[in-house]
């Protein structure tokens, strides 16, 4: 049996906008088991990237209740949060959010910087995802000496380095063309593969069945939706 590291239970969050609130999870439900690929698939505006604030860590159910890793979320204060975002989970965004000033090896270890891990063993920890990653020969080179998909893996490679619980990635094929955002796919597919847990947050649900489970949100609802083959 598989073990649940993320539960959600009956989780709400609402935005006070003047004299209105606006509804904008509304009572989601969602088990994460321990090496699971989840596609959450959802239009814009459908509560998608709250939920993936959420689970992040980056924001707080109005109610209801979120574990992660066995601990609840939703009342530990904002020191013990970003103890959590830095510990367990490794963040891929749409953009890259690399740093440009830093060569992609620096740009991997800022997460171990953060986590007090000295610098012999962040060079080491640090060249060793790069390869993972196929950037041996990229190591040094800047962002901006990078195409758009050797970028995105050097975001990878920075959210694994710290050897997380669970991979967020918010639309991480959305900058990049066709090909590349397929080449970006099969990496997740091999991360899944040696056991990876990835929780991926998309419009497109041809990359959303790239996951082995896709969960649908829509209008603040999530829908348990499909395992694939």
């Amino acid at each position: 049996m598989k073990e649940k590291i993320l539960e959600m239970k009956n989780l709400v969050k609402t935005y006070t906008m003047g004299d209105e609130e606006q509804v904008v999870l509304k009572g989601i439900d969602l088990k994460i088991n321990r090496g699971d690929f989840l596609s959450v698939l959802g239009p814009s505006g459908s509560g998608k990237s709250t939920l993936m604030n959420i689970i992040g860590c980056l924001d707080v159910p109005t109610s209801g209740s979120y574990y992660l890793s066995g601990e609840r979320i939703e009342d530990l204060p904002e020191t013990a949060l970003s103890h959590i975002r830095n510990r367990e989970i490794g963040f891929i965004f749409q953009q890259f959010q690399l740093l440009p000033r830093l060569s992609a090896q620096k740009n991997v270890e800022l997460p171990l910087i953060y986590a007090g891990v000295p610098e012999k063993e962040r060079q080491l920890r640090s060249a060793d995802i790069l390869k993972r990653v196929g950037l041996a020969e990229k190591m040094k080179n800047r962002p901006n000496q990078l195409s758009g998909g050797q970028q995105q893996r050097v975001a990878i490679a920075r959210a694994l380095v710290t050897e997380p619980t669970i991979l967020l990635a918010d639309e991480p094929t959305g900058a990049l063309d066709q090909q590349t955002g397929h080449q970006i796919m099969e990496l997740f597919k091999e991360l899944y593969q040696e056991g990876k847990t990835i929780v991926m947050i998309t419009h497109d649900g041809d990359v959303a069945k790239n996951g082995s489970r896709i969960v649908r949100i829509v209008d603040g609802n999530l829908s348990e939706g499909v395992y694939n083959a």
